[in-house]
């Protein structure tokens, strides 16, 4: 159900198209530069003012991290925010997911959409400050917090600022951790009963330095897959009687090595791609004289071509299946997809670098190297034009590096007013002076 209320907070509210800026739209070559200059004070200044709050919003979710699905207190946390600043809000998009809508003063059919994830990981936090996770074995270990409070003080910076013409989509996503958090909310209508013309997505990004931002065009991050495989055979006394045994664990060893020269002798040389083992379990850790009747191993395949994802498959299933059969043994694949690879719309890439250059100044919106990682905007990017921009995170107070999916990372609050002003200025390049323009 969707509600909205009249605002709790008072705004001052910046005026983005004053007659300064009219001007300088109308004198050619210093455009851009006045254009720049004025977005940035106008968004930056006025959200610092609110910054502290937007940290203690940030820490406060830290402290109660909620992985895939269970995002329930962080999801109302989002909610209440959002109605108190006047809001528009419907919950339980996709089980947890959260959109708050926003239509802007002046008229306009347009419509952007700015999403965040919202969920941890199952990771124990090795950081003994104050707002370390209070939870056992999760933790904000790849700055979701971070990115649920930019795209936080985004909305209550055009709360107070609704100087655009058409309507914002503030979308708040669960279990983008399981690559499943984007399908679940888009089958359940998101781009339906949102509609939008574009869908943009900001990631952190450790020791890319603060003030910094950088994405790319095309494919920007991987496809992302989960397999298994689970070798049977009958098990046996390790000790008396290992000849009347077939020994999964020798399949294992050879399965393991084989993996390793799928990608080398399958792929071109100058392909990208990942193919790892992340989990081996079977027998019992008591029981060292037992050999396994079962053995499962479980690891991760990433690829930017469906052709080198039908390569991986295939020839995990061959490798499995032919080392079983030569050893009397079993051998099922499971493969699992979770993510397609995450490509960036060519005719969006001026919008969202614009808009990040109108806050940090175009010498500081760079280009991000091609990464194997994966992420669940991509089944956003496959239904709408947008771009998955990079926010520099830098380093911590000590001068340290910690990436993200590591227990001692965190989250860096110097960063929330610049996510948030980047956030705006992207409503202000598709929907505000464009759009009169227009």
């Amino acid at each position: 159900m969707s509600s909205s209320t009249t605002p709790t907070c008072a705004f001052v509210k910046p005026t983005l198209l004053d007659p300064q800026l009219a001007l300088a739209q109308s004198r050619g070559p210093a455009k851009q530069e006045a254009i720049s200059t004025m977005v940035k004070q106008a968004i930056l200044d006025t959200i610092n003012r609110f910054a502290p709050e937007l940290i203690e919003i940030r820490r406060d979710i830290h402290r109660h991290p909620e992985t895939r699905f269970e995002e329930v207190r962080t999801a109302g946390l989002i909610a209440e925010k959002l109605r108190g600043w006047g809001i528009e809000v419907t919950e339980k998009i996709g089980k947890t997911g959260v959109v708050g809508t926003l239509k802007g003063n002046r008229p306009g059919q347009r419509a952007i959409a700015l999403r965040a994830d919202m969920d941890a990981l199952f990771i124990e936090e090795a950081n003994d400050f104050p707002h370390a996770s209070v939870v056992p074995g999760k933790m904000h270990a790849c700055g979701h917090d971070g990115h649920t409070t930019m795209l936080l003080g985004a909305a209550r910076y055009l709360a107070g600022a609704r100087d655009f013409a058409g309507t914002v989509h503030f979308i708040f996503q669960p279990a983008e951790e399981a690559g499943t958090g984007a399908p679940a909310m888009i089958a359940d209508g998101l781009f339906d009963r949102f509609p939008c013309d574009s869908v943009y997505g900001l990631h952190n990004s450790p020791g890319l330095p603060v003030g910094k931002f950088a994405t790319r065009e095309g494919p920007m991050l991987a496809g992302s897959d989960f397999w298994g495989v689970t070798f049977t055979g009958t098990g046996g006394h390790g000790g008396s009687s290992p000849h009347l045994a077939t020994d999964a664990t020798v399949v294992l060893g050879h399965f393991l090595l084989g993996v390793q020269r799928i990608l080398p002798r399958n792929l071109h040389p100058t392909e990208s791609a990942a193919l790892s083992v992340g989990h081996v379990s079977g027998g019992a850790y008591n029981s060292p004289n037992v050999m396994p009747s079962k053995i499962v191993v479980r690891g991760t395949a990433r690829y930017f071509r469906s052709d080198a994802q039908a390569v991986m498959r295939r020839h995990l299933e061959e490798l499995a299946t032919t080392l079983a059969a030569a050893h009397g043994c079993e051998a099922r694949l499971d493969y699992e997809p979770l993510c397609p690879p995450t490509v960036n719309w060519q005719e969006k890439m001026p919008i969202a670098r614009a808009a990040a250059a109108a806050i940090v100044g175009e010498g500081n919106v760079g280009d991000v190297q091609l990464s194997t990682g994966g992420e669940d905007f991509a089944y956003m990017l496959q239904k709408k034009p947008g771009v998955f921009m990079r926010i520099g995170n830098g380093t911590n107070v000590k001068g340290e590096v910690h990436q993200v999916h590591t227990p001692r990372y965190d989250f860096n609050d110097d960063i929330l007013a610049l996510g948030a002003a980047y956030w705006a200025s992207l409503v202000q390049q598709e929907l505000g002076w464009a759009a009169e323009e227009s």
